[in-house]
């Protein structure tokens, strides 16, 4: 990563700057992500550029990128439609867009993510494109949770993970599923662009397949589930998410019985992660993180 992000930071540079001439960017090499399986994401002026995952395919990442540039009002396109190496590296470049505030919960765009992800579910999904990452992203975290060393928490959080049936620890949806998914929703991947018309879009392709859409709207379900989300900014997702149409609940009614798994896991997942996080950094968990594995405690006595 030492040599990667420089590199990094030159690609965005250039192409930021195709013609050359003098940088007058406010914004120049800024580090915006630096995540723990490697990736990272680097901006200068209106450009981005991403250097995905060691181990990434490229033939995949390809078919993902090709999907964003034809879904245009509902993912972010890329600038390139095909990845570049660096480093021995996959990297893409994108158009800066302006994030979700995090300091203003209260402006959440919930009614924009669902309507934008039914939007995504309708799409016919293209010929080829590899399975979404959701599940498997689920069972990595607990694998990551078994590595991590000791914590009072670990077993609840593996008791929770025991009892969600067979299937949903499997690290693939169903070979029938096969909608168009975004594989990690959450509010961090919408972003405004063009800025000046202020439409959200999704991004991140990385875990873009195709399988079961209930596992995109597992985040939001768990954390109203675990109280971490208002019931009224649930009610609101979730109408917007049946008034688009969106196919992965029914149209009415109650809609846990399909939901009430994907988001268990979802459950798991998040406290795994946090647990395994807590222990590297010799940390206690924080509030948030204790809400997840108290949670697990309760999904414990769940059976199969």
């Amino acid at each position: 990563m030492n040599a990667l992000l420089p590199a990094l930071t030159a690609t965005a540079h250039a192409a930021a700057h195709p013609a050359g001439g003098t940088c007058r960017c406010a914004i120049a090499g800024a580090v915006l992500a630096e995540r723990d399986d490697d990736a990272a994401v680097v901006r200068h002026g209106d450009t981005v550029a991403k250097a995905h995952t060691p181990g990434t395919g490229p033939g995949e990442l390809a078919l993902r990128l090709a999907t964003a540039v034809r879904l245009p009002g509902v993912l972010l396109a890329p600038l390139r439609p095909e990845p570049v190496t660096l480093h021995g590296r996959l990297v893409t470049l994108w158009p800066y867009g302006t994030p979700v505030d995090p300091g203003a919960p209260e402006a959440a765009p919930w009614e924009a993510a669902a309507a934008l992800l039914a939007r995504l579910h309708r799409a016919p999904a293209p010929a080829g494109l590899p399975p979404m990452r959701g599940p498997a992203k689920a069972a990595r975290a607990v694998e990551r949770l078994r590595a991590a060393g000791p914590h009072p928490a670990t077993e609840p959080v593996l008791r929770a993970w025991a009892a969600l049936p067979a299937w949903a620890r499997a690290e693939a949806s169903a070979p029938s599923a096969r909608t168009l998914c975004h594989g990690d929703l959450h509010l961090g991947q919408l972003v405004r662009h063009p800025a000046d018309t202020g439409g959200w879009l999704l991004i991140d392709v990385d875990d873009l397949g195709v399988g079961d859409p209930a596992w995109d709207l597992a985040r939001p379900a768990a954390w109203y589930a675990c109280g971490l989300l208002p019931p009224d900014e649930w009610s609101r997702f979730l109408s917007a998410y049946r008034e688009e149409g969106g196919p992965a609940v029914p149209s009415t009614g109650d809609p846990w019985p399909v939901l009430d798994v994907p988001a268990r896991a979802l459950t798991v997942q998040t406290a795994a992660l946090a647990v395994a996080k807590s222990v590297a950094a010799e940390r206690p968990l924080g509030e948030v993180e204790q809400a997840v594995v108290d949670a697990c405690v309760r999904m414990g006595a769940i059976p199969p």
